[in-house]
């Protein structure tokens, strides 16, 4: 494995015209409190930090990552950092303690006000460095939604807007509302629906993409192959590309990844990174990742990867992968992503 860029600083990217500047991969906090099986606290904090030697600034967690434990758990390291951190944060995924199944979308401006506080109270400080409607109600008129959040800007509460699973025409919707800093959207080797519209108008908006799970939620790292090989309560158990005929399918496209990771000395998750660090080139618009992890082996691996250069005959090999991957993203699309209003 390749790792002797994982101490060193990452160069700095601006998110959007005259957004915050940040490491050019960040760090997802997410799994540090649920959804992938077991986590140890002890050495979630510890990967905070590491990252942050290593350069990373921007740490994304959410509202409903543990129903407000990810932000009670990074709030105590964003604090103490505050100058170095750009914390970002989401709202519009609901939850309710008497049903752990039950995920509801809320986009309405009281909704917005009333998420914006609790988050606030959560992490301990005074402004959101970056706030993200997590999911789109179609149901609520998006000016609605960015409007209100604008006011959030206005009020000192936040200091740049994002959005998350959106379509190209609602990003330019959204800006004409308000600047939108960034973007955050599945993209990988196994994800692309996001080239689809998303990409070419956030280029031309000069918005920031933020790709979130770029190694396929773990399966490009070969950590493992399906489903049945994860914990009982990991919510990867309920995703299809990771079930039955599915994940055999996908299973077997990760054999370029790891003969193109052996041939360079690397790792296939340094590989698939490297990949999508890749696409700012590709599309001329900033792209910073945030690969999640509780582990700082894995953080330095992963931050090596931004360091990292495919070859176009590499690039060739890992073009039409997406195209083969059996599954979707989601049990259903429509609700949870961008896709259905394509």
């Amino acid at each position: 494995m390749s790792t002797s860029q994982s101490t060193s600083t990452l160069p700095a990217v601006r998110l959007g015209t005259d957004g915050p500047l940040v490491g050019v991969q960040g760090l997802g906090c997410m799994g540090m409190s649920e959804f992938y099986g077991p986590t140890d606290t002890t050495e979630a904090l510890a990967t905070l930090e590491a990252a942050l030697a290593a350069g990373v600034t921007m740490f994304d967690t959410a509202d409903v990552y543990g129903s407000g434990h990810n932000e009670e758990l990074v709030g105590p390291f964003v604090r103490a950092h505050r100058d170095q951190v750009v914390l970002a944060t989401k709202f519009a995924i609901e939850r309710r303690a008497d049903d752990p199944h039950y995920r509801g979308v809320r986009n309405d401006p009281a909704y917005v006000r009333t998420a914006v506080d609790a988050s606030l109270r959560r992490l301990g400080i005074e402004t959101i460095d970056l706030y993200y409607m997590h999911r789109r109600d179609p149901q609520v008129p998006l000016a609605e939604s960015v409007g209100a959040m604008a006011e959030l800007v206005q009020a000192g509460k936040v200091r740049h807007l994002g959005l998350s699973e959106v379509t190209g025409a609602e990003l330019r919707e959204a800006h004409a509302v308000h600047p939108i800093a960034a973007v955050q959207q599945e993209w990988s080797l196994f994800s692309r629906d996001v080239e689809v519209s998303l990409v070419g108008a956030a280029a031309e908006l000069g918005v920031a993409l933020v790709p979130y799970s770029p190694l396929g939620r773990g399966f490009l790292t070969g950590s493992f192959a399906s489903a049945e090989e994860l914990a009982e309560d990991d919510f990867r158990r309920h995703q299809p590309r990771f079930n039955g005929d599915n994940a055999a399918a996908n299973a077997a496209l990760i054999a370029p990844i790891r003969q193109l990771a052996a041939e360079r000395g690397v790792t296939p998750a340094q590989v698939a990174l490297a990949w999508v660090h890749q696409r700012a080139a590709v599309h001329g618009l900033t792209v910073v990742p945030i690969p999640g992890t509780r582990k700082r082996t894995r953080l330095a691996e992963n931050t090596a990867a931004a360091g990292l250069q495919l070859t176009e005959a590499e690039l060739a090999v890992l073009e039409p992968l997406a195209d083969e991957v059996a599954g979707t993203r989601y049990p259903n699309m429509t609700t949870a992503t961008a896709v259905g209003r394509e």
